[in-house]
């Protein structure tokens, strides 16, 4: 216990002790301590009453059902915590458990993006972890904005709006301390549809929200697809003028479409996709970004009958045409679906879309892509992702995901 204590306070005195009393609107440094502000300098002390609100601009979302435990908030559901932010990228620093007792936390941030599993501690030993969220906003200038679908002014508010809304999940989920920080870090966009983008609500999700859990804190993962999209749609939405207003050299942008854009009918729809391809990428280059193009994975019933038309192999001549980086998701996920046989109805929600497994498979494909392109950006690669062959997936019987609040029969756009 004597070591719990020390480690707990040790940790977050160190963190906190440099904030002052400077108002929290005013900060580019915000510190909380769960634990009721028992002598730590510098933090907001934080106990199971403070829910959120305009004028504190902090607090635990409606619904939090927490207690305080000897120095943290612990609940045996998931629950809550946002803090109003300006757009950017966040570090974001948690002291997670107590020496009441062992606890297993899963963290996702905004709409159930993954950022840490199953971080487990013991009575005797906290643990503390780092990682980096991106905030957005729609506006893009004082006259333009990104033309935001119904959807996304509703269900999917929290990637849009400025604040950082993190979910505590797991078996008993200890919250100690919690800091944020400004992050000055490389970003990886992404645009795509529905099978890339963050899904607000369970069954339902993608490799887009849980690809942050593969990367060590170092940077940023800014998912800017949505459900329904083309590239056609996307370029008319702003949502690339959007990303390409925000984006550094030194910036990836990964772009995945195809499941929508197969439906139009035009007889050159074909060419004006590879044409609006080979755009996005020259702008890309052009403000000194690396352009990843990635095929898109295949549907339920595509293991041995192509779904998806002409379009991976148009994401792949692009891809060869302007030596730009290719993931060939498509070839991986056929591959991961043959391996799962029988069992392939457990990676899916639907024909299309998927669940929680296999969002969390077609990540570990996507990631594995970025190792075999021999991008740099496989520095930033999380130290225990190893390697990753879709013939031997993770095992479906042994899959462990906590399961957010949010619950919707509503499908996804598209299909």
């Amino acid at each position: 216990m004597k070591i719990f204590r020390h480690l707990s306070f040790g940790i977050l005195s160190a963190i906190v002790l440099a904030a002052g009393s400077t108002p929290l609107s005013a900060q580019t440094t915000f510190k909380f301590d769960f634990g009721g502000g028992k002598g730590v300098p510098g933090a907001i002390p934080i106990s199971p009453t403070n829910f959120y609100s305009a004028e504190t601009g902090y607090g635990f979302e409606p619904g939090a059902n927490v207690a305080m435990e000897d120095q943290s908030i612990i609940s045996t559901n998931p629950f809550y915590f946002s803090v109003k932010l300006p757009k950017g990228n966040y570090k974001v620093w948690v002291l997670l458990g107590d020496k009441a007792g062992e606890s297993t936390t899963t963290v996702k941030a905004e709409l159930r993006r993954l950022m840490l599993e199953k971080i487990r501690t013991t009575p005797e030993k906290s643990e503390d972890r780092w990682f980096v969220v991106n905030l957005r906003t729609p506006k893009i200038s004082d006259s333009n904005a990104v033309h935001l679908k119904p959807r996304e002014k509703t269900s999917e508010i929290w990637d849009w709006d400025e604040k950082l809304t993190l979910e505590f999940n797991g078996t008993r989920p200890c919250l100690a301390g919690l800091r944020i920080e400004k992050a000055d870090v490389p970003t990886i966009f992404l645009l795509g549809n529905s099978t890339v983008c963050d899904q607000p609500a369970e069954p339902w999700n993608s490799w887009g929200q849980m690809l942050p859990r593969f990367f060590k804190p170092e940077i940023a993962v800014a998912n800017h697809a949505e459900s329904g999209e083309t590239i056609r749609s996307s370029l008319g939405a702003q949502r690339f003028e959007k990303v390409f207003s925000l984006m550094k050299p030194g910036d990836y942008l990964f772009v995945q479409f195809g499941h929508n854009d197969m439906k139009d009918k035009a007889t050159n729809a074909l060419e004006t996709y590879k044409a609006n391809l080979k755009k996005v990428v020259a702008r890309t280059r052009e403000l000194g970004g690396t352009p990843v193009l990635v095929t898109s994975m295949e549907r339920k019933g595509g293991v041995e009958q192509d779904t998806l038309a002409g379009y991976p192999d148009a994401v792949r001549e692009v891809a060869k045409e302007e030596n730009c980086a290719l993931v060939d998701l498509h070839a991986m996920s056929r591959i991961f679906y043959k391996a799962l046989g029988a069992d392939i109805g457990k990676a899916f929600q639907d024909g299309t879309h998927h669940n929680n497994y296999g969002s969390y498979e077609l990540a570990k494909c996507v990631v594995e892509g970025i190792k075999q392109a021999k991008l740099p950006l496989a520095k930033f690669i999380a130290d225990d992702f190893g390697n990753f062959d879709p013939a031997h997936p993770d095992s479906v019987a042994s899959f462990e995901m906590p399961v957010s609040p949010m619950v919707s029969k509503e499908k996804p756009l598209g299909n």
